[in-house]
């Protein structure tokens, strides 16, 4: 799974370093026993790899974000608008367009939460 995580990773701009693996060892570990818990089952379903996956790299781009060592895009506000005369400029946080960190945050909150996967996996426990 760590290979498809750093894949993954890659794709979102990450490239994982020597720092990373035990962290992200962690991670898959820690998402493998709650997709487990959630379905009751003793192995991850083959379906829900790459949920798996996308699961992990939520969870790492997160920690990452939340320690500010997430550099993968810039999180100032983007400008929607500059005005010369007289100089106005407007910044786009909630006026129909998304910041960089409002897209991140929406990207990583998809990532993390696929409970609907979950559903057809799930086994009653007696």
């Amino acid at each position: 799974m760590l290979e498809d995580v750093t894949k993954r990773l890659l794709d979102f701009g990450y490239t994982i370093t020597d720092n990373d693996t035990w962290v992200l060892g962690f991670i898959i570990q820690k998402i493998e026993n709650h997709i487990k818990n959630q379905c009751n089952v003793s192995a991850i379903p083959d379906g829900l790899h790459q949920t798996a996956v996308d699961m992990v790299c939520g969870e790492f781009l997160l920690e990452k974000k939340n320690i500010g060592q997430l550099t993968i895009v810039n999180l100032d506000a983007a400008v929607k608008s500059i005005q010369e005369g007289d100089t106005n400029i407007t910044f786009a946080v909630g006026a129909g367009s998304m910041t960089s960190e409002q897209r991140l945050d929406a990207l990583i909150s998809y990532l993390m939460h696929p409970d609907a996967d979950y559903a057809s996996y799930r086994c009653v426990k007696w």
